[in-house]
């Protein structure tokens, strides 16, 4: 499972650098939902992890809440 989630976290990174800066700043989450799903990664198994991810990212819409949550994920 750690060589899925090296992927997972090489492919978000990727998107971080090359997607992200042409779409803009428009996160309403701090920490924004990519730096998230690789923080879940890190920290829980690979299934609970892309759950917790995909609920962020189902949340993020312009009716959702503005979450600052830096205290759930300390390294």
């Amino acid at each position: 499972m750690k060589i899925i989630k090296f992927f997972f976290i090489k492919i978000i990174k990727i998107y971080q650098i090359g997607i992200s800066p042409w779409i803009g700043n428009n996160c309403r989450y701090i920490p924004t939902c990519s730096n998230y799903m690789i923080l879940s990664l890190k920290r829980y198994q690979f299934f609970k992890a892309i759950f917790r991810g995909t609920i962020r990212i189902i949340k993020c819409n312009p009716w959702g809440p503005s979450v600052y949550g830096p205290k759930k994920f300390t390294e």
